[in-house]
């Protein structure tokens, strides 16, 4: 383990002692909330006040040459990529650069090594993507960000893929739909290689009460669309979950979906059996339900967050929905979780 001039472990090179070693691997405009809360949470459980020295987590950010991140933040790896069998994990960080299919040769062939020698395999944000383009996801089950879930199903109707929790774990494959979700990862990581302990001592520092559960639901609802093959629904709908926290004119979505309101109001009757408005306004009482039982936000503050003018305005549609006022509906559903029958 080298050391630098105030006597620090290097954090470069991941060491043979320590209890998780992970392989990272950076795809160009890879995102960089998912990978910096996930490197951090590894760093804070490594050693003691946060000082990084690799102790109990070590770790590598390896690559074939510089890489800059999604919002433009030029990172070049500390080493090239590094025989597998010296690390538990390599995590393949993507983000928006999978439309083009950025796995060189030389990753691909490195990750199907890896595979080979029995490493398991990460795919943290679209970095789900490069497994699949690998050939490294079949007869996997497979997690992504709902914001991406259209696209991974065309490009990989092979693989079976979910958005609607964190993470997935499938043997010897995890895939991570990224953003904060990085870190929840993480934490589950080092609780399973390190201690429980560890993992709440990375969370403390990172200002977290603790991880969420790997089935942690994306707070998104797109689930609700079924099997609908209308690529236009299924923009308009994504559109909508998009700006679920501001009011928009159904004429907007039209327009950005390149129809006229008369045809996406027909689209829509004909593959949900609902106007577009209506389901927009589904989605945001359906966003409203599920801020109202997983945080504790004030009414108001939820419904200025979900697109009403005010409480009120909220609470009449909510009730007209869910047939209860939303301190009601909050009150209940709280009450199901603690007693259920």
């Amino acid at each position: 383990m080298s050391l630098d001039n105030h006597g620090n472990a290097s954090p470069r090179i991941a060491t043979g002692t320590a209890s998780l070693k992970i392989g990272f691997v950076l795809l160009d405009r890879f995102t960089l909330t998912a990978f910096s809360t996930f490197i951090d949470a590894i760093r804070l459980a490594a050693d003691r006040g946060g000082r990084s020295r690799q102790i109990h987590c070590a770790w590598s950010i390896m690559g074939t040459g510089p890489v800059r991140s999604s919002c433009g933040l030029r990172v070049d790896p500390d080493e090239p990529l590094l025989h597998p069998d010296r690390f538990d994990y390599i995590a393949v960080c993507g983000g928006n650069g999978y439309e083009h299919r950025n796995l060189s040769r030389e990753s691909a062939a490195f990750l199907n090594e890896a595979d080979r020698l029995g490493v398991h395999l990460i795919g943290v944000c679209t970095g789900t993507f490069a497994l699949a383009e690998a050939g490294l996801l079949d007869g996997h089950r497979a997690c992504v960000h709902w914001n991406v879930l259209d696209a991974f199903q065309q490009a990989y109707p092979s693989v079976r893929a979910y958005s609607d929790q964190l993470f997935i774990e499938s043997g010897s494959r995890i895939t991570c739909a990224g953003s904060l979700g990085g870190g929840d990862l993480a934490l589950f990581l080092i609780s399973r290689h390190c201690s429980p302990e560890k993992a709440q001592q990375a969370a403390r520092h990172m200002l977290l009460q603790g991880p969420r559960p790997a089935d942690y639901p994306q707070p998104h609802f797109l689930a609700e669309l079924g099997g609908a093959a209308d690529p236009v629904v299924r923009r308009v709908a994504l559109l909508m979950e998009q700006s679920m926290n501001e009011f928009r004119p159904i004429t907007w979505f039209a327009e950005r979906a390149g129809v006229s309101v008369r045809q996406l109001e027909r689209r829509f009757k004909q593959t949900l059996g609902l106007s577009p408005a209506a389901m927009f306004r589904r989605l945001r009482l359906d966003y409203a339900a599920f801020l109202l039982r997983r945080t504790e936000m004030p009414v108001l503050e939820i419904a200025i967050d979900c697109g009403f003018v005010d409480s009120a305005h909220m609470a009449r549609d909510f009730r007209a929905y869910f047939n209860a006022t939303p301190t009601r509906y909050r009150v209940e559903a709280r009450a199901d979780v603690l007693h259920p029958a």
